[in-house]
């Protein structure tokens, strides 16, 4: 079920009712929480719901039996066996076509024909994100962080709960599990200001990211078609796109978890205004970054620390490129991770330099400041291009007709680019002035009339734009 669709504008309110009809029981608000949950996933294809379970039952039980034992072989075997089952299964709905293929590939670059087929396998929505919840559990219980849940409704619930469910954010069992064990309170409070997160979030998904698709596919799809112009405007789309599209979705999410009760962690902090890589990531997909950072980045960190420097550097490729393998089964994504762990790496060797630079106070501070910025969304955009073309080859080729081109004009959409530009600044510059905030439309201070006048423009901007949206989310494919 999605997001933006007639059946969860159903869903939404009718679980809402029923789930605070249950009030003070919580054993029967997670049951019912948990019951809804696999119906929300269950309308996209029931066959997949197995998958949820399995997760669930094998992080679960090895949860228990990692807690009763204290034999370092045999917590290593229990912790092999859920990176093996989950890691497994993410692997072979994920990744199997894409190994098959490079196998098949490299074989013929020696001259050696295989005769093989990839297999037609469907990708699980969600399954990217599941399956790193469920395995942070297991890992944490492994390391001693936290202690596993005797309640299987509650665990099956926190895994399955439906608002971050298919795109996140990547929640912890520490913060989200034992939320379910609390009494949860809803207040008209509350549910405004989840109401306004998800205005805010349709808002962006609707008007913003699904107005630049219609132009981003349509040039992505033909790029030996168009100018120079063109392919640069459509790549500066794409960035806004799949911003609008994912930051559009956690807010959803989050301003969802909401009005049930239950606070997710805020998964984007206006990335586009970072000074450098470095802080870029510390504010995009947040969760999926400290995901990395805390069972990869560092773990890795601390087992090679022998290694001096070269660690660090060592250990941000090797978890970049996961970062970027991470996103689906292309040699794009791995690219992308590759440059920005290649970024990151001239960032830390320039650390110190670049900190005594800022404590000179130099007159030349601002101009520095705006020179990083510029930098560091021109590196976006082409890390942009990678990440959106169907190949290395066409991501290639797309540069090359940037750089061959001397049409300086736009050739297609004038009208559309026209609407979208002004929209695009003002939503970078509500999204600044409220940048301290919990969301972007946390407006309460402001006059009554003036905060419904705001909400009923973003409603109507969302009613005319309607006709162009789209049913999917970008990230649904990761």
């Amino acid at each position: 079920m999605l997001f933006n669709s007639i059946e969860f504008l159903i869903f939404l309110p009718t679980t809402f009712i029923l789930y605070w009809l249950l009030k003070d029981k919580i054993k029967w608000q997670n049951l019912f929480i948990l019951a809804m949950s696999y119906i929300f996933y269950g309308w996209w294809d029931v066959r997949f719901l197995g998958l949820i379970v399995l997760s669930s039952v094998v992080d679960y039980t090895i949860g228990l039996y990692l807690h009763q034992s204290e034999k370092l072989s045999k917590r290593k075997l229990l912790l092999a066996t859920s990176l093996v089952v989950n890691l497994g299964l993410l692997g072979f709905f994920k990744y199997y076509n894409f190994f098959v293929d490079s196998f098949v590939d490299a074989f013929s670059m020696l001259g050696i024909t295989m005769n093989t087929s990839s297999l037609n396998i469907i990708l699980p929505v969600g399954i990217s994100f599941y399956t790193f919840q469920t395995l942070s559990y297991t890992i944490d219980i492994y390391r001693k962080k936290m202690q596993p849940t005797q309640n299987p409704i509650a665990f099956f619930a926190y895994v399955g709960f439906f608002p971050q469910l298919v795109a996140g954010p990547i929640e912890r069992a520490s913060n989200l599990l034992p939320q379910f064990f609390e009494k949860r309170t809803i207040s008209p409070t509350l549910i405004s200001d989840g109401l306004r997160q998800i205005l805010w979030g349709m808002f962006k998904k609707i008007v913003i990211a699904d107005n630049c698709a219609v132009i981003v596919d349509a040039v992505f799809s033909d790029y030996g078609s168009h100018n120079s112009t063109m392919l640069v405007v459509a790549a500066v789309l794409f960035a806004f796109q799949i911003y609008g599209d994912f930051s559009g979705y956690s807010d959803i999410a989050i301003g969802t978890a909401k009005l049930f009760g239950f606070k997710l962690m805020t998964n984007f902090s206006v990335p586009y205004f970072s000074l450098n890589v470095t802080d870029f990531w510390r504010r995009w997909h947040i969760s999926m970054s400290a995901w990395f950072r805390d069972y990869v980045f560092e773990p890795l960190l601390f087992h090679y620390r022998d290694w001096g420097q070269k660690t660090l550097y060592a250990v941000t490729f090797v978890t970049f490129i996961l970062i970027g393998f991470w996103h689906g089964g292309n040699w794009t994504f791995i690219v992308f991770g590759f440059l920005q762990a290649l970024a990151l790496s001239v960032e830390i060797a320039t650390m110190k330099k670049r900190r005594k630079f800022k404590r000179s106070k130099s007159k030349w501070l601002r101009l520095y400041y705006l020179g990083s910025w510029l930098l560091n969304m021109l590196f976006w955009l082409v890390g942009c291009v990678i990440f959106r073309s169907y190949s290395i080859g066409d991501s290639w080729q797309y540069f090359k007709n940037i750089a061959s081109s001397n049409f300086l004009q736009i050739t297609h959409y004038q009208k559309d680019i026209l609407i979208l530009i002004p929209i695009i600044i003002i939503t970078l510059v509500i999204e600044w002035y409220n940048r301290d905030k919990s969301h972007q439309l946390d407006i309460e201070r402001l006059r009554p009339v003036f905060r419904h006048s705001i909400y009923l423009f973003l409603i109507a901007l969302m009613f005319f734009f309607a006709k162009y949206s789209s049913n999917t989310f970008i990230y649904f494919q990761f």
